[in-house]
């Protein structure tokens, strides 16, 4: 995130300039079936033993005078999905073995690979969501230079970062561990993982 990025960051939090209200968050979510992908394990990435990627295309509105970045950090937020940030994605194989991520691309466009070296490229656009159970990996193949991705995570479940076969046969044992979190990011208790992530 450049300085910028970071200033207008601190300045919306703190005067609410550029954020949609809250009686608004709904107007923003467009209704959209999930695009499902399912990973093996690859011998370095485990990705998750019974849960599919989630992507929905187009699932959040980034109407002109608010800050996207904004948008879809509160629509996660309102979700229970926290500890937020705004950057890009790392252009190496990467998971995490103890949380499940969502990422929301807010600028520009990208290829990223899900699934690890045997997965697929997929090109996302801004208003577009990714839902990654744990254990999928993901890298960024190319990005516009606008490229701006806001992430986030469920109340449970531990950050970590894994990238080598080494960290493989600990994340076996923990990925299936991480519980199913009780709301989507974006559709909330009813609809998205609650009920395609199935217990």
């Amino acid at each position: 995130m450049t300085v910028l990025d970071t200033i207008k960051t601190v300045a919306e939090k703190v005067t609410g300039i550029g954020r949609p209200e809250r009686d608004d968050l709904q107007s923003l979510i467009r209704p959209r079936k999930a695009a499902t992908l399912h990973f093996d394990d690859d011998g370095i990435v485990p990705n998750h033993p019974r849960w599919p990627l989630l992507v929905y295309r187009g699932a959040i509105v980034l109407r002109d005078g608010l800050d996207p970045a904004a948008i879809i950090e509160d629509v996660f937020s309102r979700n229970g999905w926290g500890r937020s940030w705004r950057n890009g994605i790392y252009d190496y194989v990467h998971y995490h073995s103890r949380v499940h991520e969502v990422l929301g691309i807010a600028r520009g466009t990208a290829t990223v690979e899900f699934g690890g070296l045997k997965g697929k490229h997929l090109k996302l656009k801004a208003g577009d969501v990714a839902v990654l159970p744990a254990g999928t990996g993901h890298r960024r193949i190319e990005a516009s230079s606008d490229f701006l991705v806001v992430g986030a995570y469920p109340p449970s479940g531990t950050y970590d970062e894994c990238t080598t076969s080494e960290d493989r046969n600990h994340a076996l044992k923990t990925v299936r561990r991480v519980p199913r979190p009780r709301r989507d990011p974006v559709y909330g208790a009813r609809e998205g993982l609650v009920s395609l992530w199935k217990r």
